[in-house]
């Protein structure tokens, strides 16, 4: 499976883009300006992306993938 087609069925499954998730990662205090907060570890964000949006591993790391700034 492409990048681009994790991305599209992550959108289709929860509604939101990458930008809709980077701005409540944001708010739960995983990312800053500069992007992820160096005091965070990936499994924190994924572990919240498969509670909250019932996301499976790959479909998580793709949205964490997102927050490091990979496009494609």
């Amino acid at each position: 499976m492409s990048f681009q087609a994790y991305i599209d069925n992550i959108k289709l499954k929860t509604g939101k883009s990458p930008a809709d998730f980077r701005k409540l990662a944001k708010k739960k205090g995983f990312l800053d300006k500069a992007g992820i907060k160096a005091t965070v570890k990936a499994t924190q964000i994924t572990d919240w992306l498969k509670a909250d949006f019932q996301l499976g591993s790959g479909h998580a790391m793709a949205i964490y993938a997102t927050f490091k700034g990979k496009t494609e």
